[in-house]
């Protein structure tokens, strides 16, 4: 027989699993049992429960709350109130077995109170276009009769777990609840059954939708909105990806992800859609992620490029005065101060979703919760209104303190975090080592290699431990020497990760050989690699760079060769002092964008000052010394790491 621990976690992979359940680290479930008190060697009840941050599909039991029933139910017997219901969360830790686990989250109290062994907690999209209809109440009646009962909206808290555990208490049919403008909970005595019923829920509200709603909940196509075809739209995102970026990094800076999938361009396609995105997002976990409402630009898809640039800069500022209102309006004194006025979704018609956060997960789960609110709002507006909760009620969600609290208890940001980096040579050597540098560090990573498979290799590498490996590093087949691929892979880089912050020109060979033995290919070869790959290279960078107007880093990597002269040098030792001359020109120019551009000079051999072995890594840390944010006023630089050869000293 399966403990309540293995039911639980099996349990929640499987609903956690299909996105038709629940989003990404939303909702929670539940399993109570007994357990032996190593202080009394007598059985306890005890209730473990996802705890705070979590996501269901990839739960283990360290991510498990563990807390002692008798002391979690004693709670209600000092509770204050629903105005200081915030003060119940700190008793949490009183509750605690042994060490208690992952931190509760704020829901723990509708799993304890509810008289019921197994309770999931989830944001079903089906459930929550019921939840957020107009006539939710009268639409959870006529669906599920008295099987499912209607919870009136109420924040999370102590107090709406006592109003499901009375509510529950009263219906002993029921096997579960809509809460409006929430989500779903359902309950059962085991946790296959528990299963069972959350599956009831969800897949009836979806049948009903299916049968009852009407075939255009959107309205009719708007002309001019339609989609573009694939190709176009893809390349006008990846134009104006980096320009909304920096409106949307005005701030703090962001990290992007683009979604044009149909049911977003379907969407954005339709009369209502200006309407129902004005209205906000309604489950707490979606305007957590995407604010209360999205940034729209007003255009039809084929408007000229710099007219819809010019109107998404007239909407970013209009949306900042509209935000900053929003705060004004229902602040109060104690409120934590706002967390800026940027928006976190950006749509536009024909081409698609925009979606930022402070890396690349979070900016791929905002935008994956606004696909959740579309398909709410498609729900309800195919049976019912949309009718999301009060905008002071999202203020009281999105500024709560318990919510401020969990942003405070966040480890610092890493130095480079935030920043897109791109190294070319990227598949071994210098450029894998600097690559893996820059995303220790924090950097979401484009390994740029014209063996494809080798940047393959190090981009699994780097994203091994991730959720998602490519949150953390994408691979992209290029030619430095070739003006098309290099387009292409920073088109790549863009439409991940929202544009380019800093660029490592690596990519290079070296053939030593004398001046008679030198080819005319020999020398072709080395200073199209290095002398124009890094021109090919830095030039395309800087036209991203400037459009996001944030700055950003070129960094060349080198040789001593660019300034020491030796013999059977003269291709690679002439191509490297191009490349290096290129760092102080491009450095003069590029300067008044806050656009750094730098360079490092490495050497390998034994005749140093040092006398000790320059290794890859020793490059890579140079490169992060010049970008990590020390050396934030330094431009025109080169740095040896040689490990000491006097003949190459910078005069």
């Amino acid at each position: 027989m399966s403990s309540p621990v293995e039911e639980l976690l099996n349990r929640s992979h499987r609903l956690g699993a299909d996105p038709r359940n629940t989003n990404f680290a939303g909702g929670n479930a539940s399993a109570k049992g007994t357990a032996v008190d190593p202080a009394t060697g007598s059985d306890v009840e005890l209730m473990w429960v996802k705890g705070s941050g979590g996501d269901l599909g990839t739960l283990t039991e360290a991510g498990l709350a563990v807390l002692r029933l008798d002391r979690l139910r004693a709670l209600t017997g000092v509770y204050p109130g629903v105005e200081r219901e915030d003060e119940m969360v700190a008793a949490f830790e009183f509750c605690a077995f042994g060490k208690g686990g992952a931190a509760p989250s704020i829901d723990t109290t509708m799993h304890g109170l509810v008289e019921a062994a197994h309770v999931d907690h989830l944001h079903p999209d089906a459930g929550i276009a019921i939840a957020a209809a107009a006539d939710g109440e009268e639409l959870t009646r006529r669906i599920f009769g008295d099987r499912v009962v209607w919870v009136p909206w109420r924040r999370p808290g102590f107090q709406l777990g006592l109003d499901i555990a009375a509510i529950k208490a009263e219906n002993p049919q029921a096997i579960g609840c809509i809460l409006g403008g929430h989500g779903i909970t359902a309950w059962a005595d085991t946790s296959a059954q528990c299963e069972a019923n959350s599956l009831e829920i969800i897949r009836t509200a979806e049948a009903y939708i299916a049968e009852h709603g009407k075939p255009e909940p959107f309205g009719p196509v708007l002309p001019g909105y339609e989609a573009l075809p694939e190709e176009e739209r893809r390349a006008r995102a990846a134009a104006l990806f980096p320009i909304i970026r920096g409106l949307a990094s005005t701030d703090v800076r962001q990290v992007g992800h683009f979604t044009d999938t149909p049911e977003v361009l379907d969407f954005l396609s339709r009369a209502e859609h200006p309407r129902l995105a004005a209205l906000g997002t309604s489950c707490p976990d979606h305007f957590l992620r995407t604010k209360v409402v999205p940034m729209v630009l007003d255009l039809p898809a084929g408007a000229p490029f710099e007219e819809a640039v010019a109107r998404l800069r007239e909407r970013h500022a209009a949306y900042r005065e509209e935000y900053r209102a929003y705060y004004e309006r229902h602040a109060v004194p104690g409120s934590p101060a706002m967390r800026g006025a940027d928006p976190a979704i950006v749509l536009v018609p024909g081409v698609g979703m925009f979606s930022f956060g402070k890396d690349k997960q979070t900016a791929r789960v905002a935008g994956e919760f606004y696909l959740n609110a579309i398909n709410v709002m498609r729900g309800a507006e195919a049976v019912s209104a949309y009718a999301p909760i009060p905008e002071v009620e999202k203020f009281r969600i999105e500024y709560w303190e318990l919510e401020d609290a969990k942003l405070r208890r966040l480890p610092a940001p890493k130095p480079l975090a935030g920043r897109i980096a791109l190294v070319t040579g990227g598949g071994s050597g210098i450029g894998a080592a600097t690559a893996r540098r820059l995303a220790a560090e924090g950097a979401c990573v484009v390994v740029a290699d014209r063996d494809l498979a080798a940047a393959e290799k190090v981009a699994a590498e780097l994203g091994a431990r991730a959720y998602r490996p490519s949150d953390v590093a994408i691979a992209a087949g290029v030619d430095v020497t070739d003006e098309e691929q290099i387009a292409a892979a920073f088109r790549e880089a863009v439409l991940a990760f929202g544009g380019v912050d800093l660029i490592v020109n690596n990519a290079g060979l070296s053939l030593s050989r004398s001046l008679l033995e030198t080819t005319v290919q020999d020398w072709d070869l080395q200073h199209d690699v290095m002398a124009r790959g890094s021109f090919l290279v830095s030039r395309e960078s800087a036209r991203i760079m400037i459009d996001q107007g944030m700055g950003g880093d070129i960094v060349s990597i080198s040789s001593k060769d660019s300034v020491f002269a030796g013999p059977d040098n003269v291709a690679y030792g002439a191509a490297k002092a191009d490349q290096a001359h290129q760092v102080r020109l491009l450095a003069a120019e590029l300067g008044e964008h806050g656009i750094r551009v730098n360079g490092v000079n490495p050497a390998y051999g034994q005749r140093t000052l040092l006398k000790r072995e320059v290794l890859p890594e020793h490059v890579a840390a140079a490169v992060f010394a010049l970008t990590g944010g020390d050396l934030s006023l330094t431009t025109g630089l080169h740095i040896p790491v040689d490990a000491g050869v006097a003949a190459a000293f910078l005069r």
